[in-house]
């Protein structure tokens, strides 16, 4: 600073020194001219001499005037204060130390004053102006106050903030940081569970298994081997990886290629083993790690299998795969294990509240039912969270009319009656759901409880899920929850064995006969026979279980005039949209679906109509061909494999049309099954 003063203080004595001569000059020059001192006025040409001098007087001032200006402006601009002259040497050793530059601006943004640190970075900041650097620094000065940005140059990163007041931008170098950071970020533990799928239920001897298994080892060993991840067999057909974000970024952006590796694999030999994964990381409990990595592996399996499920601690699950449908299993161990659980958390309960989904259909109704059947079997208190407003109207007619009044009235309890009367004592079953928000009472799962619950699914499962249940079993390979419930009180271990009334009976066929299209659909197999011929050893009607589902004539002529607006805005997948003023029942737009189903080349159609005053519902179905519940989670619902559907609330029918098919445009390759024809279950 001071060198600078001193500049300025010389300036001005030059400006003195020169006006004082100019000054002295012409008074010189007037006088001897007027007084004509030593014959001065009468030297030849003397006026253009004085001219002469006075211009060259004028032209001496405008050239150090402009030369001052130059001057002054230079000393303005310049880097010669020292920062330690004025934030003192100890405090210019600290900004070295951590790498800070600081400049300062003045009118128009030009830059005054830089320390040593801008001198060596950045030689374009000096003697420029501050807004023709870069977009960043301008988005500084115009921007909010106290804002920060980084920018990067000569493959350094710097930090930035600009100071309002002060008109002062400070630089910091964040390179090692960011880099610190960076390393941190891939270097973050990965935990993995892999396990071959179907391994026991493909083969038909041991050799055969052998065989499959080996050759999927191999897939699985090279695979993990290419993107650096430690892989351990740890029993059976199970693995346990460990691996880096940077490994598992990969793997992503591959779409984890190894689950198609596996299933053409098995396409080729005749087999059907796929590939279950969960993947876990962003956290440094290692106990909590593992835990995530266990909670993906169990979704991915109860999802179906086939695909692979990443857990980021905080955020939603990631989905890979599951283009394949879950292959049906006929071991009867697990539904006993199942059954005798389920039992056994009776037994320890004061009584039990057991509830489905909202607009509750007749597979929901039923499984309630064969809730009920094992809770009186335990001779424990049993009632169905019901609303009648929650209820598609046909299971609605149905249970009122099977039923006495006075029996009919102690089998329910409304939800908010249930809210109010459940007690730490008491087992809360959810069936044919799983998702909290779209059950008959929400509130009974949402928050913290004291009380145990339980979900029994065959829907694929998705993020949204209870938490903590004491027993979860999803089985995508079942037809419906009312499946489940015939295959669990036949096959229990119970002695005696546990008694259906044949009215409970008839309820869980009509749910079968519904959520199986009456056998049509491709989640139809040999179980579901089974778990038919099990209903009907207990006295189920069938032909009172084909009278619930029956249609009203309303309904027959409704679901046709929506079926005839069926399009086709990709090749096999159609789209039927009801009047956006008409109100329908879901389940009136499931049976559009299965109507369009029945017709030759659809590969999956969606059904859209509004069922409420702000809410339009959307009810898809497929062959096989088309994974609907992939389609649909990306919409915010899901389902099934080849039956799905989800909500959208505040939007017009025409809107929801609209975001369909941006949907079929984005992920409609990934959700086609690569086996067509292939459904099985």
């Amino acid at each position: 600073m001071a060198t600078m003063v001193n500049k300025i203080f010389k300036l001005r004595i030059a400006i003195l020194v020169i006006a004082v001569i100019e000054l002295l000059s012409i008074g010189f020059l007037t006088l001897f001219y007027l007084l004509n001192v030593f014959n001065f006025a009468d030297v030849p040409y003397i006026e253009s001499y004085i001219f002469l001098a006075f211009f060259v007087f004028i032209l001496i001032d405008l050239i150090f005037y402009v030369a001052s200006i130059n001057k002054i402006n230079k000393l303005r601009t310049t880097n010669d204060i020292a920062a330690s002259s004025l934030i003192g040497s100890d405090l210019q050793e600290a900004y070295d130390f951590g790498a800070i530059g600081i400049v300062v601006i003045g009118d128009n943004n030009i830059v005054i004053w830089t320390n040593s640190f801008i001198q060596k970075n950045f030689s374009d900041i000096v003697d420029t102006n501050i807004l023709d650097l870069s977009p960043e620094l301008n988005e500084l000065l115009v921007g909010p106050v106290n804002k920060v940005v980084n920018i990067e140059q000569k493959g350094r990163i710097y930090k930035i903030k600009y100071i309002a007041d002060s008109h002062i931008f400070i630089f910091q170098d964040i390179t090692e940081h960011q880099n610190s950071v960076k390393y941190s970020r891939e270097q973050r533990t990965v935990l993995g569970l892999i396990q071959i799928d179907n391994a026991k239920d493909v083969a038909s001897d041991t050799d055969e298994l052998v065989d499959a298994t080996n050759k999927i080892r191999s897939l699985i060993t090279e695979y993990f081997r290419q993107y650096n991840v430690l892989i351990r067999h740890i029993g059976g057909d199970r693995y346990f990886a460990v691996c880096n974000y940077t490994s598992l970024e990969q793997m992503e952006k591959n779409k984890f290629s190894l689950l198609d590796a596996v299933r053409d694999d098995g396409a080729k030999e005749g087999h059907r083993l796929t590939l279950s994964m969960g993947f876990s990381y962003d956290i440094e409990d290692i106990d909590k790690l593992d835990e995530m990595a266990r909670n993906a592996y169990d979704l991915a399996l109860s999802r179906g299998g086939d695909q692979c499920v990443v857990s980021q601690y905080g955020k939603e699950n990631r989905f890979f795969g599951g283009k394949t449908t879950a292959l049906e299993s006929t071991s009867k161990v697990k539904l006993r294990s199942l059954a005798d659980s389920l039992l056994g958390l009776i037994k320890d309960s004061s009584g039990v509240y057991v509830m489905g989904h909202k607009d509750m259909d007749m597979d929901a109704l039923g499984a309630c039912l064969g809730t009920m059947c094992m809770a009186e079997f335990q001779k424990k208190p049993c009632r169905i969270i019901y609303d009648p407003r929650l209820v598609e109207s046909k299971t609605r007619d149905a249970f009122s009319s099977n039923f006495e009044p006075d029996v009919y009235n102690r089998m329910i309890i409304s939800p908010n009656e249930a809210i109010k009367a459940i007690t730490p004592e008491t087992l809360l079953v959810v069936v044919d759901i799983s998702v909290p928000t779209m059950t008959m009472c929400p509130e009974l799962l949402i928050g913290s409880k004291s009380y145990k619950t339980v979900v029994i699914d065959h829907h694929r499962r998705g993020n949204a899920f209870p938490e903590s249940p004491s027993l979860s079993y999803v089985d995508t390979a079942s037809s419906s929850a009312s499946e489940i419930f015939a295959e669990m009180i036949h096959y229990a271990s119970a002695n005696p064995p546990i008694p259906l009334n044949p009215t409970y009976a008839t309820f869980m066929l009509s749910g079968i006969f519904l959520d199986s299209n009456y056998f049509k659909s491709k989640v139809t197999g040999a179980r579901t026979f089974d778990a038919c011929e099990i209903l009907k050893s207990y006295g189920a009607d069938n032909s009172k279980a084909d009278d619930f589902l029956k249609d009203a004539y309303e309904e027959f002529k409704l679901v046709n005039s929506i079926a005839n607006t069926l399009t086709f805005p990709k090749y096999g997948v159609g789209i039927c949209m009801s009047d956006d003023k008409l109100m329908v029942e879901r389940a009136a737009l499931a049976k559009v679906g299965n109507q369009i189903m029945s017709l030759k080349d659809v590969n999956a159609v969606f059904v859209i109509g509004k069922t409420e005053e702000n809410t339009v519902r959307l009810s898809a179905r497929s062959d096989g061909t088309v994974n609907v519940s992939l389609l649909c989670e990306k919409m915010g619902g899901g389902g099934h494999f080849t039956s799905s559907a989800c909500a959208f609330e505040k939007q017009s029918v025409d809107k929801v049309y609209e975001i369909v098919v941006q949907t079929l445009d984005t992920y409609l390759d990934d959700a086609r099954n690569v086996r067509p024809g292939e459904g099985g279950n």
